[in-house]
């Protein structure tokens, strides 16, 4: 192995290398003759060290592309849902692949990682941008798992995610809509007023079944979702929870029990909910009465801020919608004001008598 001097060709040389695979343990070995200069020769060894080991490379590091789908294949072994899957499946091959996936995966630095998500995602929200780098995140941490990596390249960037809540109804604007979808019939209207009334997502009202229904204690069992990757199964956080009818909401379910006969669904059937457009249809019935556009899951925070804003205690409402985290339900709270209620009542700093306007009388005759 190396250089030496060619007996059946003097003046030549003889380059060799050779080094075994580090898991089958077979060499590879390349060769070279007819070397005329030293100088060149030593040109020759260079290239083919950097040959005999982009071949062991081929055989122990996988290309982008085949990690993401070996990843992908550990999501489902794990268990994870086909909704989660198909998210971190979409965000890599939509913004990955094209720029990574014939790479080998040990060749894309940190800085890569960077300007990939400047360029593809540098417009999309700090939200959007953290999804992404945490499922590039979990691609390189299978590959250091397996031995193919010995550290995760992907950088640590803190984005700042305000407590935000994009838009909800107020009060009269709730009422005043439930009150135009019902005088226009809408095939939605027990629907958004499932959801104005109880706060459930859009799953969970889609599978919400009769003997989860209890008219008489006023009650409603929460402990099944749906969507068109999964199907049904468990609520987002996999607990179940109740939730209390409002006296409002009775003559609605009540309408809807007689008309429910011949299925165990308390909400009817639409194809357009099954094909995702509810938050479509939302969004256009809203701009036509004039009111800012709001998604369907932001119905749920009105709820949550209009029983927040009338003094229900947000531990009780933390638990009907099924919150884990009271950090997540201040964000309701700070919406509807809650938390800073009554915090200024303690300020007096001046006298204030106050007296009503007068309304002088004019004389007949005055010109001003």
């Amino acid at each position: 192995m190396g250089i030496k001097s060619d007996p059946q060709s003097p003046g030549t040389f003889i380059v060799s290398y050779s080094k075994r695979h580090p898991i089958s343990r077979m060499p590879i070995c390349l060769r070279r003759k007819g070397i005329k200069t030293k100088g060149e020769a030593q040109r020759v060894l260079n290239q083919l060290v950097i040959e005999v080991e982009d071949r062991i490379r081929q055989g122990t590091m996988p290309k982008w592309s085949a990690s993401v789908d070996a990843y992908i294949q550990a999501c489902r072994e794990r268990g994870l849902t086909n909704l989660t899957i198909h998210g971190h499946e979409t965000c890599l091959r939509a913004h990955t692949i094209e720029a990574w996936g014939s790479r080998y995966v040990d060749s894309i630095t940190t800085q890569e990682i960077r300007s990939l998500l400047n360029e593809r995602l540098g417009q999309r929200t700090s939200s959007h941008q953290k999804y992404f780098l945490k499922v590039v995140r979990s691609v390189f941490a299978m590959a250091v798992e397996s031995g193919v990596l010995q550290r995760n390249p992907t950088p640590v960037i803190r984005f700042k995610i305000g407590a935000k809540i994009k838009a909800v109804l107020t009060e009269p604007q709730a009422k005043e809509f439930l009150a135009r979808a019902r005088a226009l019939n809408s095939d939605w209207y027990p629907i958004w007023a499932m959801a104005l009334y109880t706060g459930m997502r859009s799953g969970e009202l889609y599978a919400l079944t009769w003997d989860k229904v209890n008219l008489d204690a006023r009650t409603i069992k929460v402990d099944s979702a749906w969507n068109n990757k999964d199907g049904f199964k468990s609520t987002k956080s996999g607990n179940d929870r109740i939730i209390e009818i409002a006296p409002a909401l009775l003559p609605v379910l009540k309408d809807l029990k007689l008309t429910s006969y011949d299925t165990p669904f308390v909400l009817p059937r639409s194809e357009r909910w099954d094909r995702g457009q509810q938050a479509h249809d939302l969004r256009m019935f809203l701009a036509g009465m004039g009111l800012q556009p709001i998604r369907f899951h932001d119905l749920r925070a009105t709820w949550a801020t209009i029983l927040l804003s009338k003094g229900v205690e947000p531990i009780k409402v933390m638990k009907m919608g099924g919150w884990q985290e009271m950090e997540t339900m201040m964000i309701y709270a700070r919406k509807a004001g809650v938390d800073i209620k009554g915090s200024t009542d303690c300020l007096d700093l001046h006298q204030h008598e106050y007296s009503g306007a007068r309304v002088l009388k004019m004389s007949p005759g005055s010109d001003s």
